[in-house]
């Protein structure tokens, strides 16, 4: 851990002294004090008192912020505006980067599945996770789904009503309009991942003349959010389903809009057109067709109306 994510971490529990600090953190009392300077210079109000340093305000949106109180172990690189987050998070991954939260307020080149091209204005939420998991590639998926369904539950906790269409997209239940995108990227062998690169792209406050058609915003939808709690939510759920694997699927099943449905999908082995009726790890769509239950592992899925 930095030393800046262990202070936020220190002043986020109270008042604490720069000795106290410096003999916590195992640095000299002239570190302790450029960090808080630092924080200071990123728009954080810390003042010094009688029982030591005191967070007065937070700012806005940025790393130092989303970091303050945050009950997940990860850093957080900020950007006001990128090409693309994961694009960095992969050169950050390649160097040896891990637990690390690529953020930035605006992307110039986003970019989604099939490298289809991402509108990512300002004010929305664009960010990527440099992972190392100790696991095998083909468990890789089940980090998409974990994606989804923390922030699928953080966005119905600002009062939107969100759900999961396969593979990786969240949508206004009542509309099928688009909210937010998921790309996982990795590398590995065989029995094991080098890194994965996951990235969730949020319409968050954002006009939706800003974005394409079939497109909203949580701004449309409820007003304006906290961005900075929203990112902390999002974060601390993911981490708690990391840890408890067995609990991602049932969390897809509980907000899927696709099972149920009556659904095309175009796979690179042609396409299915059937019934989607479960997902099994990690991450596989079980569609009933007329020839029987076919299970598909990626795919461009639609929702087709059903036929009577």
């Amino acid at each position: 851990m930095s030393t800046r994510r262990a202070i936020l971490d220190a002043l986020a529990s109270g008042p604490v002294s720069g000795p106290e600090l410096a003999e916590r953190l195992g640095v000299s009392r002239a570190a302790i004090w450029k960090q808080v300077e630092a924080l200071r210079e990123t728009g954080f109000e810390i003042e010094s008192e009688e029982a030591g340093y005191r967070v007065g305000s937070i700012p806005e949106f940025c790393g130092p912020a989303v970091e303050f109180g945050l009950e997940a172990p990860y850093e957080i690189e900020y950007h006001d505006a990128l090409p693309s987050t994961n694009a960095r998070a992969r050169e950050l991954a390649k160097a040896g980067a891990e637990s690390v939260v690529v953020l930035a307020d605006e992307q110039t080149a986003g970019r989604g599945r099939l490298d289809r091209g991402w509108s990512a204005p300002s004010g929305g939420i664009y960010l990527s996770f440099v992972l190392k998991p100790a696991i095998a590639p083909m468990e890789a998926p089940l980090l998409t789904l974990a994606a989804a369904v923390a922030t699928t539950r953080t966005l119905r906790e600002t009062g939107v009503e969100a759900g999961i269409k396969w593979p990786n997209d969240l949508l206004l239940e009542a509309t099928n309009e688009k909210l937010v995108g998921i790309l996982t990227e990795m590398e590995g062998e065989a029995d094991r991942v080098s890194w994965v690169v996951c990235g969730i792209g949020v319409n968050a406050n954002v006009d939706s003349g800003k974005l394409p058609a079939g497109a909203t915003s949580i701004r449309e939808q409820v007003g304006d959010i906290d961005r900075r709690v929203f990112v902390q939510r999002v974060l601390e759920r993911f981490d708690g389903l990391r840890k408890d694997p067995e609990t991602i699927l049932d969390g897809w099943r509980e907000h899927a809009i696709t099972l149920g449905q009556r659904v095309r999908v175009d796979t690179a082995q042609g396409e299915i057109v059937g019934k989607a009726v479960d997902i099994e790890s990690p991450g596989q769509l079980v569609i009933e067709t007329e020839g029987g239950e076919v299970r598909v592992h990626a795919g461009d899925c639609e929702h087709l109306r059903p036929t009577h």
